[in-house]
C-alpha cells in the first residue's frame, strides 16, 4: 500500500497525531496540518486558502489519490505554494465531513471520498471536489492546473468567492433550521415503505434498487416489523432472500467471516473489499431477527461466524473493537481474497479442491480480474448428489477446505487494520453481541458485550463521568462525542440491560439519555449532531438521513421510545412522539431514506406490551422462560428479569412490583395497557400470551 512505500525521513505536522489514516499522510511532502486553530491562523494571515482533504484510513480513492498526488513532490510543491493543506479522518470528524459533504452533495449533486473542498481562511467554501486525478482526463482537470485556476480566482475575484461561500453556507443552516409542522402519527409512511421495497426490490438478486449495492441491513429489521404489523409475507420474505444472497455472496467473507462494505454489481458477487464494524454489528442484528423468525440455522451461523470475524479480527485485548480493515493489501485492492484455481488445487490437493472449486464458484478463467472472489455457488445438496456423497461428509470436506485455505491465506500480507476505537460503533457492536448471545444461548457473547461497555466508560467516559469522548487510541482519548456516539452507546446499553437484567445499565442508559438531551436538544423537538459545548464547524448539523449507519438521530427517538417503555416514563415517550410528529411529512414521502426512524414510529403505534419475569434467584438469564423469549421475535415487547435480590430495578422500573412467584418457580406476566394477563411458569402458556398481541 502507498503508505508503506513513502519517504519515512520525511515527516509533517501529522506524525502527533492518533489518527491511522493521519499517520498514513504524516511521510507526505505536503506540509499538512490537523484541523485546528493553527491551520487556519496560518492561512488568515498569509491571505492563502485552505486545500481541505477529508479521507478514513480503509478508504481505496483515498490511497488511490494519496499515492497519485500527495506523495508526488511536483504536486506538493504547488499544495505548499499556494494553500494552507489540512488532512481530515471523517471518523474521528463526522461533524467536518458532514458539514462539508452536505455542501459537495448541494453544490455538485454527488458525494463521495477522497473529499476536497477549498475554503477561505474563515472555513467558508470556495469549491468542492470528491477524487482528482494527478492528470485531467474527460475534461476533467488535473489536480495541478485546478490549483493554479482556483489561486488565481482567490487573487482576482475574492469578493464573488466570498458572496458565494456565504450563500452556501446561508442555504445549508436554512435546511437545518427549516421548521417541521407536527402532523398526527399513523401507519400511512410504513404503507409507503412497504410500497418503496416491493417497488424497488430486484427479485433476481435480492437488494433494493441498482449497482453498487449497499447492505443497510437496517432495512431488513424494518421489513420485518412491516411484516408483523401488516402481516405481508412479501415484506418477510425480500428481507430473508436479500440476507440468503448477501451470506452467499462474494461481498460476504467466504473463509474468514464479515462482509465487506457493498457490491459494485447487482449480484453481491464483487465487493469493495474493505470491512467496517457498524457493518458486521448491523448484519448480525439482522440475521438474528431472521433466525427468530425461520428458526433456520443458516441464519444463527452467519450471526456467529460474522461475530467471530469481529472477536478474532477486530477486538482490543481489553474489549472494545477496532474500526475496521483495508480493501487493499501488496498496494492492489482485494488481493488478500482471491485465488486462482490452480493454487486452490496445490493447496487442499486436488479431490478436495476440485469439490471446493465447484461449491465456491472458483474457475479457470476467474470472475474478478482473472482470478475468483469466492463465493457460494451451489447448493451443497446438490453438489452431493452428482458426487454421491452424504450431506454430512460433504459438509466436514468443505469446512476443512475452508479452514486450511483460511490457514495459507493468513500468510499472504494481511490488510490495514484501523486500530482506533469509536465510542458510537462500539455501541452497535455491544448490541449485536447481546442479542445473539441473548437469542442463541451464548452467554459468552454476552460476556464480551459487557468487557466492550466497561472500556469505554472507562477510558472513554471522560473522568469523572461527566462526558462521553468519541475516540480512542494508544491510551488517548479525545474529540468530543457526538450525537451519534451518544445514541448509539445508549443503545448498546439498553441491550446489556435487556440480556442481564441489571439495573446498572439502565441506569447509565437514563443517565447518558439525560447528558445527550442537554447537549444537542434543539429546545423544540429535534437534534443536532454536534453538542452545544463543542466547535461548530459553520453549523451543528441536523443529518435526519439513514445512510449505511442509521443517523444519530433515529437512534435517539428509538431509545427514548423504548426507554420509555422499559421505565413507563410518559416525559420520554412525548419526546419520542414529538420529534416523529416533528418529521412525519419527511418520512411519508420519503420512507426508504428513514428506516430507522419508522422502526420507531412502528414502536409508538404499537400495540406494544412488557413481559416481567420473576424468578427466585438472580440467574434469571439462563431459566428456560428468558431462552423462549429470546427465541421468538416480539419486536415491540420489553422484557425484566426481577428476583426480590435485584430490588434496586422497582425504584427504576415500576412494573417490576407486585409480581410474586406462583408456586416458587420462575413465573411470567405477560402485560399491557397496565394491565397484565394471569402469571404462568409454563414457557408454552408465556409464548401463547405473547403472541395474541397484533399487529
Amino acid at each position: 500500500m502507498s503508505h508503506n512505500s513513502q519517504n519515512k525521513t520525511l515527516t509533517n505536522r501529522l506524525i502527533k497525531e492518533k489518527s491511522p489514516y493521519l499517520l498514513q499522510h504524516a511521510h507526505n511532502p505536503v506540509d499538512w496540518y490537523p484541523w485546528g486553530e493553527a491551520a487556519f491562523s496560518r492561512a488568515a494571515a498569509d491571505g492563502k486558502p485552505v486545500f481541505l482533504s477529508i479521507g478514513y484510513s480503509t478508504c481505496h480513492w483515498c490511497h488511490v489519490m494519496e499515492k497519485e498526488s500527495f506523495e508526488d513532490p511536483e504536486v506538493a510543491k504547488v499544495i505548499n505554494r499556494l494553500f494552507v493543506p489540512v488532512k481530515v479522518d471523517r471518523e474521528e470528524r463526522p461533524d467536518i465531513d458532514n458539514t462539508y459533504m452536505n455542501i459537495c452533495q448541494m453544490v455538485t449533486g454527488t458525494g463521495g471520498w477522497p473529499l476536497n473542498i477549498f475554503l477561505t481562511p474563515d472555513k467558508k467554501p470556495i469549491y468542492t471536489a470528491t477524487y482528482i486525478p494527478k492528470v485531467g482526463n474527460y475534461g476533467s482537470p488535473g489536480i495541478i492546473s485546478l490549483m493554479e485556476r482556483i489561486s488565481e480566482v482567490w487573487k482576482n475575484d475574492r469578493e464573488k468567492i466570498e458572496r458565494s461561500g456565504n450563500q452556501l453556507v446561508d442555504a445549508l443552516r436554512q435546511i437545518e433550521n427549516t421548521p417541521h409542522e407536527e402532523l398526527p402519527l399513523n401507519d400511512e409512511p410504513l404503507k409507503n415503505a412497504l410500497h418503496f421495497f416491493k417497488n424497488s426490490y430486484d427479485a433476481l438478486a435480492g437488494g433494493f434498487g441498482q449497482a453498487p449495492k449497499f447492505p443497510m441491513a437496517h432495512n431488513f429489521l424494518l421489513l420485518f416489523r412491516l411484516w408483523k404489523r401488516f402481516g405481508n409475507d412479501q415484506a418477510r420474505d425480500m428481507a430473508l432472500e436479500t440476507l440468503r444472497a448477501i451470506r452467499n455472496g462474494g461481498i460476504y467473507d467466504q473463509l474468514g467471516g464479515g462482509l465487506h462494505r457493498y457490491s459494485v454489481d447487482p449480484k453481491w458477487l464483487i465487493p469493495h473489499f474493505e470491512k467496517m464494524l457498524y457493518d458486521q454489528a448491523i448484519l448480525v442484528l439482522a440475521v438474528v431477527e431472521a433466525f427468530q423468525i425461520t428458526g433456520d440455522p443458516f441464519f444463527s451461523e452467519t450471526a456467529e461466524n460474522t461475530l467471530d470475524y469481529v472477536l478474532n479480527n477486530l477486538a482490543h485485548s481489553e474489549g472494545a473493537f477496532f474500526c475496521g480493515e483495508d480493501a487493499d493489501s501488496e498496494g492492489s485492492e482485494g488481493i488478500y481474497y482471491l485465488w486462482d484455481r490452480e493454487e486452490v488445487l496445490k493447496v487442499l490437493g486436488h479431490d478436495a479442491g476440485e469439490i471446493f472449486c465447484q461449491a465456491f464458484g472458483v474457475t479457470p478463467e476467474g470472475n474478478f480480474e482473472g482470478r475468483n472472489i469466492l463465493y457460494r455457488s451451489k447448493d451443497p445438496a446438490d453438489i452431493a448428489k452428482t458426487l454421491g456423497f452424504p450431506l454430512e461428509d460433504l459438509a466436514v470436506s468443505l469446512q476443512n477446505s475452508r479452514q486450511i485455505l483460511l490457514s495459507a491465506r493468513e500468510r499472504r500480507e494481511r490488510p490495514f487494520l484501523d486500530d482506533k476505537i469509536l465510542s458510537g460503533w462500539n455501541g452497535i457492536a455491544i448490541a449485536a453481541l447481546c442479542r445473539a448471545g441473548s437469542t442463541l444461548g451464548r452467554a459468552d457473547l454476552i460476556q464480551a458485550a459487557r468487557k466492550c461497555a466497561e472500556f469505554v466508560l472507562q477510558e472513554l467516559y471522560d473522568g469523572k463521568g461527566k462526558r462521553l469522548l468519541r475516540r480512542w487510541r494508544d491510551g488517548d482519548a479525545a474529540i468530543p462525542a457526538f450525537l451519534e456516539d451518544y445514541s448509539f452507546f445508549i443503545w448498546g446499553l439498553i441491550e446489556l440491560y435487556s440480556s442481564t437484567f441489571e439495573e446498572r445499565y439502565l441506569s447509565l442508559a437514563l443517565k447518558l439519555t439525560k447528558e445527550m438531551e442537554a447537549l444537542f436538544s434543539d429546545g423544540k423537538n429535534g437534534f443536532f449532531d454536534t453538542a452545544g459545548d463543542a466547535e461548530t464547524i459553520l453549523s451543528r448539523g441536523k443529518n435526519l438521513q439513514d445512510t449505511a449507519l442509521p443517523s444519530g438521530a433515529s437512534a435517539a427517538v428509538l431509545n427514548l421510545v423504548r426507554l420509555a417503555r422499559l421505565t413507563g416514563s410518559q416525559t420520554m415517550s412525548e419526546k419520542g412522539e414529538k420529534y416523529l410528529a416533528a418529521l412525519y411529512s419527511e418520512y411519508l414521502q420519503h420512507p426508504f431514506a428513514y428506516p430507522f426512524l419508522l422502526t420507531a414510529l412502528d414502536w409508538v403505534l404499537g400495540p406494544d406490551q412488557e413481559l416481567v419475569l420473576v424468578s427466585p434467584n438472580k440467574e434469571i438469564v439462563s431459566e428456560k422462560l428468558c431462552k423462549s423469549f429470546y427465541e421468538g421475535f416480539f419486536p415491540r415487547t420489553v422484557c425484566h428479569g426481577y428476583s426480590s435480590k435485584n430490588s434496586k430495578l422497582e425504584e427504576l422500573v415500576p412494573a417490576v412490583r407486585n409480581k410474586p412467584l406462583l408456586d416458587g418457580l420462575p413465573t411470567a406476566y405477560v402485560c399491557s395497557n397496565n394491565g397484565c394477563q394471569p402469571p404462568t411458569t409454563k414457557a408454552e402458556e408465556m409464548l401463547r400470551l405473547l403472541k395474541q398481541r397484533r399487529p
